[in-house]
Formats: structure tokens, C-alpha cells, sequence
């Protein structure tokens, strides 16, 4: 029984849409195809695909108005995958509401990894209700108790590294952008916040993270932050 999530491709490029759609086929995914922003909003409302691989220059409109529309109605994951190399367009992208971005050319393996990983943040999703505590590894966030918890070990963290486990956490495997993250934490998005998340960040991984054997933060340098998915 094939219990894979439905994937849309939305690809005008004919050979690149080929390469997806035989890559995804070989590995037992279902998918359907879009070849503009227009069929795109037509095929994501009428089948309702668990995961979107969204080319950001479409013929018709541009990719991240559709990830703008279908953000209207619906949480389902957005990959963009996309020529544009800028961190501007990849920041555009995130905070529109795209989960996760992949840069062309790209190889198969990178495809089915970020794949992986959205289908992690989507079990996540699905699960409902919000446990009461967020496990990842070895780190746990008790969100009734404000503590988090590191081989059961008690972090000692500050009201704003807290928040910040926290926010990671209930985005787990999803690319946040600084603007994202500062007006979370501080309400607005200056350039001396996110020179204060930088600081936050670097000592909150050095405490997630001792001895450097499993790393939970990501950095996207110039972009945001992601929590890895920890077995």
C-alpha cells in the first residue's frame, strides 16, 4: 500500500518537470503536474496535494503570489524550487509562507532529502493537537512546565533563548527568516535585532549542542534559522 504524500510540481521548464516526475515516480510518490501559477491554484484546490515543488518563475504570474494565495487557505508544505539565487528571493519566498527552497540545478538526492524532511514537518502536523511536550532527540520542551530539557538534564535558559526553542520547535524542519523570527521574539525587525539573534542564537546553540555531537540548529547564512528533525 503506497501511503506517500501527493506531490504537485508546478514546472513550466519541460525538461526539469521530466526529471521531478521521473524521479518521484521511481521512489513510489504520487504526484500531478501544473505548468503555471493558474493550473497551480486550480490543481492545489481541487486535489489538495500534501507537498507543492513550486518554481518560482512561472509564464503566467510569479511563484510567490501563488504561494501567497494558496497561504489564504491552506498550511500544505511549499518547496520552491527556483533559478534565483539571491537570498532577497529566497526571503521573499519564505516569509510569504514556503517552507523550504532548493536552488537550480539541483541534484536527485538534495530532491528526495528536502522531501524527507517536509514529510517529517507534515507527520508533525498531522498528529492534531499540540503535545504538551515537544520531543526531538534528546531535547524536550515542556510547554506547560516553560522548561526545556537536554538528556534530561534541565537547560539553564533566558526568557528570550526560551522563546526561541520554543518557536524553532513548534516550526520543526522549517526554514524561519530573521524577519520572521525577530518580529516573533521582539515585535518588530530591526538591523540591531538581528544582530541580537545572531548573539541569541550562537548561545543558545552552544547550550543545545555540547560537546558537538548533534546539531539542532541549522543556519542559513544571510536567510534564518531551522530546527533539524532529531531519530
Amino acid at each position: 500500500m503506497n501511503n506517500k504524500p501527493l506531490i504537485l510540481i508546478v514546472e513550466d521548464d519541460v525538461p526539469v518537470r521530466n526529471l521531478m516526475t521521473v524521479t518521484l515516480k521511481s521512489n513510489d510518490y504520487k504526484f500531478i503536474t501544473a505548468r503555471n501559477g493558474a493550473a497551480a491554484i486550480m490543481e492545489t484546490s481541487s486535489h489538495n496535494p500534501d507537498i507543492v515543488l513550486l518554481d518560482l518563475g512561472l509564464p503566467d504570474m510569479d511563484g510567490v503570489e501563488v504561494i501567497k494565495k494558496i497561504r489564504t487557505w491552506s498550511n500544505m508544505p511549499i518547496i520552491v524550487i527556483s533559478a534565483r539565487t539571491e537570498d532577497k528571493d529566497k526571503i521573499e519566498a519564505l516569509d510569504a509562507g514556503a517552507d523550504d527552497y532548493i536552488t537550480k540545478p539541483f541534484s536527485v538526492e538534495e530532491l528526495l532529502a528536502r522531501l524527507r524532511v517536509t514529510q517529517r514537518r507534515l507527520s508533525v502536523m498531522q498528529a492534531g493537537v499540540q503535545s504538551p511536550v515537544f520531543q526531538n532527540g534528546k531535547l524536550s520542551v515542556d510547554y506547560a512546565a516553560g522548561c526545556a530539557y537536554l538528556d534530561g538534564e534541565e537547560l539553564h535558559l533566558t526568557p528570550i533563548e526560551y522563546k526561541l526553542i520554543c518557536l524553532l520547535a513548534q516550526n520543526v524542519g522549517k526554514v524561519l527568516t530573521h524577519t520572521f523570527i525577530t518580529e516573533k521574539i521582539w515585535g518588530s525587525s530591526m538591523e540591531n535585532d538581528v544582530a541580537s539573534l545572531r548573539v541569541f542564537m550562537a548561545t543558545l546553540r552552544k547550550k543545545l549542542e555540547t560537546g558537538g555531537k548533534t546539531q539542532y540548529i541549522q543556519t542559513h547564512i544571510g536567510i534564518g534559522y531551522r530546527m533539524l528533525k532529531v531519530e
